[in-house]
């Protein structure tokens, strides 16, 4: 007797088994219950990413931590580029993490490089107003040493121009006229080196006396300041003599008066007799240098003038 086969459940049996082979190779292949957590995190930057492609890896000190999940231009802002990057869950993105772009060896394989993060750094949160977390960036070396060469090549281009604004045909016509002069100057000092050299010695001597006038200058105002001392000392004594003085006149005022108002007359008659002698002794003087022989012989009648007659005593 012949068994009945239920070619309808055989064939559902054997699709139900093949999908749930293909769900476990999918789930396994995906990393099953080990499948690794992402979390998003943009990163703008202001220069260009060529090189750097979808999938391209992110490294935390040169650790995989995630891979680049879409690159777009910023809207209304072509010149910055907005990079999404998917990191594993756990990674330790700091508000001060910085986002690098790199390139790999020789092959020129562009990848970011995230660094920075210090322990105390709060983790990096997002913003009200955005959608992710922002990464902040840095220039990368590429960037930086092209800005380098551009401004040196800035520099060397406008240096080539001052130089050839400096060569021109005048300046060079200037410069040669001027050279001709410094010729000239140097053959004139030369024919008259002796004259210079005698000038020179003669400036160095005028120095020397100069400099020892100063210091003898330097003795006489040291002896000025001496004296100045002695006079100032000097003053002050006289200032206190005067203070003595002062004093000694106002104890002895009353018998200065006393002895002014007893002596006063009698000096007031002895002047008067001695200016009535001083006048008698300069008549003697005139009359002596007049007639010196007078002083012996006595004086000589006066002779008697025309139509005068002397007039003789009778005997």
């Amino acid at each position: 007797m012949e068994t009945k086969v239920n070619y309808a459940l055989v064939g559902a049996f054997v699709i139900a088994l093949g999908a749930v082979l293909i769900a476990g190779v999918l789930w396994l292949a995906s990393g099953g219950t080990f499948q690794k957590k992402y979390d998003l995190y943009l990163a703008v930057e202001d220069e260009s990413v060529a090189g750097l492609n979808v999938n391209a890896p992110v490294k935390y000190n040169g650790v995989d931590v995630g891979k680049v999940r879409q690159i777009w231009l910023a809207p209304g802002n072509p010149e910055r580029v907005n990079l999404l990057f998917a990191i594993e869950r756990g990674t330790p993105i700091k508000e001060d993490t910085i986002a690098v772009l790199k390139t790999q060896g020789l092959t020129g394989i562009a990848y970011v490089e995230l660094s920075g993060g210090a322990r105390e750094a709060p983790l990096l949160r997002t913003l009200p107003g955005n959608d992710y977390p922002v990464i902040r960036t840095k220039a990368s070396l590429s960037a930086r040493l092209e800005n380098v060469l551009t401004s040196v090549l800035a520099k060397l281009d406008s240096t080539s121009n001052n130089l050839n604004a400096l060569l021109s045909d005048d300046n060079r016509a200037a410069f040669k006229s001027a050279l001709a002069d410094i010729a000239t100057v140097a053959h004139t000092f030369a024919a008259r080196k002796e004259a210079i050299d005698t000038g020179i010695s003669d400036a160095t001597r005028t120095l020397d006396n100069a400099a020892r006038a100063s210091a003898r200058a330097q003795e006489v105002m040291d002896r000025v300041g001496r004296g100045a001392d002695a006079i100032e000392k000097m003053g002050k004594q006289v200032t206190q003599t005067s203070k003595d003085a002062g004093k000694t006149i106002d104890s002895a005022g009353s018998g200065v008066k006393r002895f002014t108002e007893e002596t006063l007359p009698e000096l007031e008659r002895l002047l008067g007799e001695l200016s009535v002698l001083a006048t008698s002794l300069r008549r003697l003087s005139e009359q002596t240098e007049r007639n010196p022989a007078g002083l012996l012989f006595g004086r000589k009648p006066v002779p008697e003038g025309p139509g005068e007659k002397s007039t003789v005593a009778p005997q």
